[in-house]
């Protein structure tokens, strides 16, 4: 498996939240190689299993969540412009000239209009302009007939990677940690014989509900859940707290929703493999999955694993390629070993 065509092609695929159904097939065929068996559900979950063959053994699930953040279409007007609403968690201020595929049944291109500074009265350079205000240009005469309101739209920025080891693209989030997972499963493939089940939910609405991270996390039921995210990555202009640089391997979450026994393992573990990591402070919800599956059905303990991230919720998120071969080295790692049983 290479690394950079393997996130290429996750990135490439749209899914905002709620419209996860094609990607989620697309998935499903990668993870079939390394699984016993794989479905989708009817949210669009994808569900694979790896089982060990050993009587009353343990489930651990793993977890990345497959939607975006992106639009959807809330008017259209005339001269070819859209209104749009956002779709999870995005700032208005880097939308403006930004460059969209509005995903029509025929795809098309669309900027997000802005004003030219020479049109701005005093003051407004300085103002964030909502985004119930702003449209998307199409150029089209007859964008009335080709786009129906309810359309997503995405980020249309291409992937491309950067010097230093690093990879730059929309949707990295949670792109990467599907990555990990399955390079994860893939060296799993070559394992000895497991003594503990292996489930993997790519989960949908995770920008928006927790909804697929709810009902398959309760489809599964297991014992044990590593769910896999991004974290915030340091940058000049960020904060030092809670922050991680970029290639300083895993950031492993600890706080009250996650099971300390679970945790004090992976670090055990990251510590056996020489496997870089970090450990990230998480007091209330750590805002991802993990917040969610750790209460399905009679409880489950749970663990987070991330990735640091530079630009989080941008059309330019950037994160270092060897932090995700160490989120799966670690996973596959700590399964390896994995009989079932942790400390409290």
């Amino acid at each position: 498996m290479q690394l950079t065509e393997t996130l290429r092609t996750l990135c490439a695929m749209p899914a905002v939240s709620g419209f996860e159904e094609q990607a989620a097939q697309t998935v499903a065929e990668l993870f079939r190689p390394y699984c016993d068996t794989v479905e989708t559900d009817r949210n669009s979950n994808v569900l694979a299993y790896k089982k060990c063959g050993r009587k009353h053994a343990k489930t651990i699930l793993l977890d990345a969540h497959l939607d975006q953040i992106g639009f959807i279409v809330t008017e259209v007007l005339d001269g070819g412009f859209v209104r749009f609403a956002p779709v999870g968690g995005v700032d208005p201020r880097m939308l403006l000239a930004g460059e969209v595929t509005i995903l029509a049944d025929e795809p098309l291109y669309g900027v997000v209009s802005c004003l030219p500074p020479h049109l701005l009265k005093a003051g407004e350079q300085d103002k964030a302009v909502p985004i119930d205000q702003m449209t998307i240009d199409t150029g089209l005469t007859d964008a009335k007939s080709r786009i129906k309101i309810g359309t997503p739209v995405v980020f249309a920025q291409q992937p491309v990677k950067l010097a230093g080891g690093q990879y730059c693209s929309k949707c990295l989030d949670d792109r990467a940690g599907v990555a990990a997972i399955l390079l994860a499963m893939e060296k799993l493939k070559k394992a000895k014989k497991l003594k503990c089940d292996v489930a993997v939910l790519i989960s949908a609405q995770e920008e928006v509900t927790g909804l697929g991270a709810q009902t398959g996390t309760f489809a599964v039921q297991p014992e044990y859940a590593i769910a896999v995210d991004v974290t915030h990555g340091k940058t000049p202009d960020g904060p030092s707290d809670g922050t991680f640089e970029l290639g300083s391997g895993v950031a492993i979450g600890m706080g009250p929703n996650l099971h300390r026994g679970l945790t004090k393992r992976l670090i055990k573990t990251a510590k056996a493999n020489d496997i870089g990591y970090s450990l990230e402070v998480m007091e209330g919800n750590t805002g991802t999955n993990a917040w969610t599956m750790q209460i399905v059905a009679h409880g489950i303990a749970t663990a987070l694993l991330s990735i640091p991230e530079k630009y989080m919720h941008t059309p330019v998120e950037i994160v270092q390629l060897s932090d995700v071969e160490d989120v799966a080295d670690l996973i596959a790692a700590f399964i390896r070993d994995f009989d079932g049983e942790v400390d409290a």
